[in-house]
């Protein structure tokens, strides 16, 4: 997703998974899943008491197709939420941006101390933060210090549907790792073909099929 030649966040981890599945999927439409849907809106609440029947009916309100059935999903994430204590947040979705890099993002949760938050509808793992997880901190690592001329540490990552927040620290690796992501957009955005890492989800990706590597040539040659 481009707005304005810069680089959604959210195509950073896209690209780190498979920038060749990128590649395919690069023009179509972005949609939420049900389940950030429900956590997202969760999240608003987060700090306060969590009513299930004011969240559903927001819910409804935003997507008044969803199925019925992800209510129970809905209550199990209160349930957990509320073995935690939460900071509620000063700002919600708000958007980010480093000219310099050239990306752009949205950020779940602002606090008053200037600290930010993620929103994420998967199960935390047992220690630490998953690698897109770290992705995602670190690029709006790069867009908060370009916006407010201080270093940003880190900031939190808060999984839903487990109730836990982790706090990541943003490590040189990742910021490593954000740069060499963008290179490997601005290449495709040049029609190159992108090569996959070693552990590309392919046995379970429906490009399989369609899928080359070979190095040096366009992937519009393949197609």
């Amino acid at each position: 997703m481009e707005y304005g030649g810069h680089v959604a966040i959210s195509d950073l981890v896209r690209v780190q998974t498979c920038p060749v599945r990128f590649y395919y999927e690069r023009n179509d439409p972005f949609t939420e899943s049900d389940r950030y849907m429900i956590c997202k809106q969760l999240s608003y609440h987060l700090g306060s008491s969590l009513e299930p029947e004011m969240i559903w009916d927001e819910v409804l309100s935003v997507c008044p197709g969803i199925d019925p059935e992800l209510r129970s999903f809905l209550e199990t994430c209160i349930a957990s939420c509320n073995n935690t204590v939460w900071k509620p947040a000063a700002q919600s979705d708000v958007r980010v941006i480093s000219e310099k890099h050239g990306i752009v993002g949205m950020v779940d949760r602002i606090f008053d101390n200037g600290a930010f938050s993620i929103i994420r509808a998967v199960g935390a793992i047992p220690f630490g933060t998953f690698a897109a997880d770290r992705l995602r901190v670190a690029g709006i690592a790069f867009c908060l210090e370009e916006m407010i001329g201080n270093e940003v540490i880190g900031g939190h990552v808060e999984y839903i549907p487990d109730g836990v927040s982790r706090f990541h620290t943003v490590q040189p690796r990742d910021r490593r790792q954000v740069l060499a992501t963008l290179h490997k957009i601005r290449e495709i955005r040049k029609g190159e073909l992108p090569r996959h890492p070693l552990n590309a989800p392919c046995n379970r990706c429906r490009y399989k099929e369609r899928c080359e590597i070979s190095s040096g040539r366009r992937l519009s040659d393949l197609l």
